[in-house]
């Protein structure tokens, strides 16, 4: 039976070494223990990773009640019983129980169900298949060694902001009590969830944006509809805005920031949510060859192209293909199956597109949910990275309010759907969806996407009706005109 190494153990060989438990470290292990190799995982913070305590899940816990809450005002019969305040008291413990008060005992369980051991600390490469803990065990892998060790929030060099207690996501989606006024820098998903969240549960919400507007990465119509609802609840939103100075005189009191053109904004709390760095910075990948801090750059199976051997791996966030949770498990799936193959001496399809061990999707069909209010959700390519990448495409956009579903579902229902077409192989490389409760619609646009279904084959996959999948119909027939 698996078990936590003991301390006394000071020299351990497996398979596989994995550096990270969070949900892409544990799927790796798992991966290849279920393909019959033996495998360690080593963690220096919580079983379960920043997915389980400080970012999926606690932040969509404090999201759920604030969407749920303005769905039903939209519906006749219920808006003057949700007319009152949230009870910020029971949103919190409501996101305390899916962080299991920041205890990870259920994912150890798990982890010895599985047959995966773990060691508690620090692990550090130290040449060529070995890892060594900072209590002075030492691993040494057969076959593999996963670097799985994500992200962590990356906060510019502003003067005053290392005295001046930022937030960043982790302290967000942790928070015990709501600020009167929350100063949220940045415009990405990270930004309008948390501005969301806080917003309905009571602050008042101050957006400052460096770029034109919020969402960037999406197509523009989706940081628009976000942004309109934001602002309809009270945000102050400043794109083309910069953050030179903040300043925190007192600990416990306001935080200052003085913006491009000098002005001086105060809140009482400030969240950074300024993009992602690799927490690669001390995992001995010097030792390897490698620059520490850097992301690591991998193949189609997330081995790292630049270490010799073919025995080192990095996946999810650190090898900045697909900076999601989600994402990082499909791409542990890829990895597992692929260390255990060429453990076995099975030949590897590493170039065949949507091969078992090719992480395609990363590239051609990345799915993501924005749990805003609306929410937004894409999979695939934008029109505007459709035609960079020399595509001939079509976007057919619909007006998601036009759709029977989606006026039962809500009443005065905004939203907009886009689909974008290959004119020279007639199927669908990407989707977008922006309005109340599209979220779950995204699979559906995932499956064509990655299928490569075609557009004639896609009349045949009929929405229920009144659903709101049946803007799936809509824009099948704007598209034939």
């Amino acid at each position: 039976m698996a078990q936590t190494a003991e301390p006394a153990a000071k020299s351990r060989e497996y398979d596989v070494v994995v550096l990270g438990a969070g949900p892409v470290g544990e799927n790796v292990a798992d991966r290849a223990h279920a393909l019959g190799l033996s495998a360690v995982i080593v963690e220096n913070e919580l079983v379960g990773g920043e997915c389980s305590y400080w970012a999926c899940m606690p932040s969509k816990a404090l999201l759920r009640p604030v969407t749920a809450r303005a769905d039903a005002r939209r519906v006749p019969g219920l808006q003057d019983a949700v007319a009152g305040p949230l009870d910020a008291r029971a949103v919190f413990a409501h996101r305390d129980a899916f962080t299991s008060n920041w205890k990870d005992d259920g994912q150890v369980e798990w982890l010895d169900s599985a047959g995966i051991d773990l060691v508690r600390g620090r692990g550090r490469l130290a040449g060529p298949k070995r890892v060594i803990v900072d209590d002075g065990t030492e691993l040494t892998a057969r076959h593999a060694v996963a670097v799985c060790t994500g992200s962590r929030a990356a906060l510019p060099g502003l003067p005053g902001l290392d005295t001046a207690k930022p937030w960043t996501s982790r302290e967000a989606t942790s928070a015990q009590s709501v600020p009167e006024r929350l100063a949220v820098v940045g415009g990405g998903v990270v930004a309008v969830e948390m501005a969301t969240a806080f917003q309905a549960l009571g602050s008042r919400i101050t957006m400052l944006v460096r770029g034109s507007g919020l969402l960037e990465r999406m197509e523009a119509f989706a940081g628009e509809l976000v942004a309109e609802a934001l602002k309809e609840g009270g945000a102050d939103i400043r794109t083309g805005t910069s953050v030179e100075e903040v300043h925190r005189p007192d600990p416990d009191g306001p935080v200052t920031l003085t913006v491009s053109g000098g002005e001086r904004i105060e809140a009482d709390e400030v969240l950074f949510a300024t993009g992602r760095a690799p927490r690669t910075d001390d995992l001995g990948l010097e030792t390897v060859g490698l620059e520490p801090g850097s992301w690591l750059e991998v193949d189609e199976s997330c081995r790292v192209t630049a270490v010799d051997g073919g025995w080192l791996y990095a996946v999810g966030d650190v090898n900045h293909r697909a900076l999601l949770t989600h994402q990082g498990k499909y791409q542990a799936r890829i990895a597992g199956a692929a260390i255990a193959a060429r453990a076995q001496g099975v030949p590897l399809l590493e170039t065949d597109p949507w091969g078992a061990h090719a992480a395609t999707a990363d590239t051609a069909a990345v799915p993501q949910v924005v749990f805003t209010d609306p929410e937004a959700a894409s999979v695939g390519l934008t029109a505007e990275e459709a035609e960079r990448a020399g595509r001939r495409v079509r976007s057919v956009d619909v007006d998601l309010g036009g759709v029977a579903g989606a006026s039962l579902y809500a009443d005065g229902y905004r939203g907009r759907a886009r689909m974008v077409v290959d004119l020279d192989r007639e199927v669908l490389l990407g989707a977008t969806f922006v309005g109340p409760g599209i979220g779950e619609l995204l699979h559906s646009a995932t499956v064509a996407v990655a299928g490569e279904v075609p557009v004639s084959r896609l009349w045949h996959a009929v929405p229920a009706y009144p659903t709101i999948s049946e803007v799936w119909l809509r824009l099948l027939e704007t598209y034939r005109g």
